[in-house]
This record gives structure tokens, C-alpha cells and sequence, in this order.
């Protein structure tokens, strides 16, 4: 074989003969999530929903609503954050290019068109997929509805600290100190000398004196890892049966949880609403919907369990140790609370509050740690809810694929053929190692074989060398 050498940059042919363009074999993954969209119409769908922000003559054709919410799925499915990113990856990929209906003349969407979609298309047809995306998983069974449980999140936002200016007066944060150390006798101020003055300051991070220019939304709070940043709050509503989000909602990250709890339950009753349109969905629900809620204690307060007492809506909300209570004048929220603290102390109460920490986490490691949505890249809410709307259907989407072909994301997929050659390669190596002694050989390739076929879905201890784990 003779060696190949690396061509220097030459000028392009002006013609090229289609059987000479590269070919993608495609992604498994994606054509199955193809044939999943076009099994139940996703195309028809939002292009219907849509229709009112597109005319029907002007102009040329814009980017397609089909695509433009495949481009957002994929930052789901590839853990990407930003728009340019999800750009970059479509024009580096030819199985992604496939799975947008791109050929290969075809150019893709600019990170600036994917931009100009998202402003385009209101907060109310982003819901709608959502809630379609909802409806696909009840037809399948991954929806009961009858169950929920409920938390909260911070996400970073897309603004800095050191950009921050005083409400009343409009003064940067550096500007402000300066005027602090003048009026306190130093004429001119040195870095040293203000950050000393800083240092001394109470309430020197109040969200009630300082806001960003360009995001008036984000707000000064403690994130996660114990960094102080400007920051978003995200909200899941879980079905505490399957797994599936039910609803999400975006707040400032300086709002309590039971501030929130109400509008969250408002989202969920309405996407379950629009599944009740569809006879075959509204199959699999239960009778019973939004009976139970599950909620740890950042949930628990007087007026929260009675007005979901007065609502019908079961509690199993953890109670944080408040000491003696004092219940004069308030017989509603004394038997909302007691009844609230015997479920939870049950068998049943303490089984969901467990499976509300297993399944609610799970979403959050899914949609903003391998989802790469933990810090935003947008700004002002109904943006980022847009992102986060269609980013939290691909996780649901990611349940339908794991149900139907045993993987939920391109990753998994990945890992699963990692396996499968691994052990592929203990057989050989068992034939190879016992020619003459069938015995022995036949022995050793059944515990390989009972030992895949009972834990397929996990790696093998030791990872073979010289096996790539890429599909």
C-alpha cells in the first residue's frame, strides 16, 4: 500500500461530481428520532403552529420551524449551550446535517438565523411543543400524571458581576466605591484603598440596589457550588411514576419556593389539559391527576398546604424542624399541616420523598450538567424559557427513544457498542485460548454470554485496550 500524503490548500474545483462528495452512513441514534418526529407528525405539527409568523409570498423561504427546533433538540442530545455552538456541530456533522434534511449543496443555519427564529416565534408555540412532546409520551405509557414531584435549580446567567450598576443612581459598581472613599476623605482612591472600604460594607450584594444593565432578570444569589453570580431560577415538575417533566418554569433566582409552586401547578394542568384532547393519550392518564404532590422542605409553609388542601391535591412535603407551633386563629392551616406531617412520616411518604430525590435530580443532571445548560446564553426570561422549553422536551424525547430502542441519547448509544465489542472481543480471545479443549470453550463462552445478556446495559469492569468507544 503506497502512503498517503496530506494535501496542501489549493484552489477548489468549480465542478464536482456527485458520486465524489462524501457520504454520511448516519447516526442510529437520530434516525431513529427521525422516524419518531415523523411517526407522529412533528413536521405537520409545528409548521401549523408556526404559520402565523411566516407569510405565505414575501421574501424567500426562511429557516423551517421543523428544523428550527431539531437544531435546539441537538443542543439537548450533544450537551451544547449556545446557539453558535448548535450552529458550529451542524456544519461539522454530516449525520446531523442528515438529520436536519440538509443536503449536501445545502447550507446550514447560521447561529445568527437560529437567533432571529427564536425572537420570531413566541413563548406560546414553544409551550405547545412542549406539551406536544408531553402528548407523545402518554400515548406510549410514560405519563400518568397523578403523581408529581417538584424543585428548583439555579442557572448561571449570561451577565458578570463586575458589570453591575446601582438602580437609583445608574453608577457602576467601581464608580460607587470611588464616591464612597471621597466622602470619606481620600481624594484619590486607590484599588487597595476601595476594595478595603468594600470589604467592611454591609449588604454590599443587596439585588434591591443593584441590577444589570442588560438583564434586569438575572439576580445576585449563591449558586450551587458556593459562588456568588447572577443566576436564574428553573423549576421542574416530575412525574413521580416515570420520570417524565411535566412542566418547567424560569423565575428570578431570589424567589422562594413557595412562591413558585402555584404557577408551576398552573403549567402542569395545562400541558395535561391539551393531552386530554387526544382520546389515545388521554388513555393512559390517570383518573386521578395531580392528586399528590411531593416537594422537599424549601415547599413547606402555612399557606402553601392549605391552599393545596383546598385544592384536593394530597401533600407529602418534607417539614422542616420549626419547634412549638402556635395555631391560634388558624384551624385550616393546623389540619393542612398535621395531615401533611402524617403522610410523610408513613411508609408511602417516605418511599416518594426518596423516588422524588432519584427522579427530580436525575432531570437536572440530565438537562443542565450532560445537557450543558447550566449557565445561559441568552438573556430576559421568555428567551430563556424558549431554550430551556424545547431543551427539557429532547430529555422527554430521550424517555420515548430509551423505551423503544433502549438507549435516550446518542452517548448511551455509544457506550452500548463500546460494550457489545468488548465483549465480542472476550470471545474471540476464549476461542483463541482454548482451540483443542471444546469443554473449557464452550464453558467460558457461555458465562460470556450469560454474563452479557444479564448486564448488558452496564460497561464491562475493565475496558479492552485498543478498542475506540465512537460508533
Amino acid at each position: 500500500m503506497a502512503m498517503g500524503k496530506r494535501r496542501q490548500r489549493q484552489q477548489q474545483s468549480l465542478w464536482i461530481e456527485e458520486r465524489r462528495l462524501a457520504q454520511s452512513p448516519g447516526h442510529p441514534f437520530y434516525e431513529r428520532l427521525n422516524k419518531v418526529l415523523d411517526d407522529e407528525g412533528f413536521d405537520a405539527f409545528v409548521e401549523a403552529e408556526c404559520s402565523q409568523f411566516y407569510s405565505d409570498r414575501t421574501g424567500r423561504p426562511s429557516l423551517a420551524p421543523a428544523v428550527y427546533f431539531r437544531l435546539l433538540l441537538i443542543g439537548y442530545f450533544e450537551g451544547i449551550d449556545s446557539e453558535r455552538g448548535i450552529a458550529w456541530r451542524v456544519a461539522d456533522s454530516l449525520s446531523l446535517r442528515e438529520f436536519l434534511g440538509y443536503e449536501l449543496s445545502d447550507a446550514p443555519a447560521d447561529h445568527s438565523t437560529i437567533s432571529r427564529n427564536r425572537r420570531l416565534i413566541d413563548l406560546e408555540s414553544h409551550q405547545a411543543v412542549f406539551a406536544w412532546v408531553v402528548g407523545v409520551l402518554a400515548k406510549r405509557g410514560l405519563v400518568r400524571g397523578k403523581t408529581l414531584g417538584m424543585d428548583s435549580t439555579t442557572l448561571e446567567a449570561n451577565a458578570a458581576l463586575r458589570s453591575i450598576v446601582r438602580r437609583d443612581s445608574g453608577e457602576s459598581y467601581e464608580e460607587f466605591l470611588e464616591r464612597l472613599a471621597k466622602a470619606s476623605g481620600i481624594e484619590t482612591p486607590t484599588r487597595q484603598e476601595m476594595a478595603k472600604i468594600d470589604r467592611k460594607r454591609s449588604g454590599k450584594g443587596s439585588n434591591k440596589d443593584w441590577e444589570h444593565p442588560h438583564d434586569p432578570d438575572a439576580r445576585i444569589t449563591k449558586m450551587k457550588d458556593g459562588r456568588t453570580h447572577l443566576a436564574h431560577k428553573a423549576s421542574h415538575a416530575v412525574d413521580m411514576e416515570t420520570g417524565a417533566i411535566l412542566g418547567i418554569q424560569i423565575d428570578p433566582a431570589t424567589a422562594g419556593d413557595t412562591q413558585t409552586v402555584d404557577d408551576l401547578l398552573a403549567e402542569v394542568v395545562d400541558n395535561l389539559g391539551q393531552v386530554l384532547e387526544v382520546p389515545e393519550a388521554a388513555e393512559q392518564l390517570s383518573e386521578a391527576l395531580a392528586a399528590e404532590l411531593v416537594a422537599d422542605k424549601g415547599y413547606h409553609s402555612n399557606a402553601v398546604l392549605k391552599s393545596l388542601r383546598k385544592m384536593g391535591i394530597r401533600t407529602y412535603i418534607s417539614e422542616p424542624n420549626r419547634g412549638r407551633r402556635n395555631w391560634k386563629g388558624k384551624p385550616g392551616e393546623k389540619a393542612a399541616t398535621y395531615e401533611n406531617r402524617r403522610r410523610v412520616k408513613r411508609a408511602k411518604g417516605k418511599a416518594l420523598l426518596r423516588r422524588r430525590g432519584e427522579l427530580v435530580e436525575r432531570g437536572f443532571a440530565h438537562c443542565y450538567e450532560t445537557g450543558g445548560m447550566r449557565r445561559t446564553h441568552v438573556r430576559h426570561h421568555p428567551n430563556i424559557l424558549k431554550r430551556l422549553l424545547v431543551h427539557v422536551a429532547g430529555f422527554n424525547l430521550g424517555l420515548v427513544m430509551r423505551q423503544a430502542y433502549g438507549k435516550g441519547t446518542p452517548r448511551g448509544l455509544q457506550g452500548s457498542l463500546a460494550t457489545a465489542f468488548s465483549y465480542l472481543r472476550r470471545l474471540i480471545v476464549a476461542l483463541k485460548l482454548y482451540p483443542r479443549r471444546p469443554d473449557i470453550r464452550s464453558r467460558t463462552l457461555q458465562q460470556i454470554i450469560a454474563r452479557y445478556t444479564a448486564s448488558g446495559e452496564a460497561t464491562p469492569r475493565r475496558r479492552e485496550p485498543g478498542f475506540a468507544t465512537g460508533c
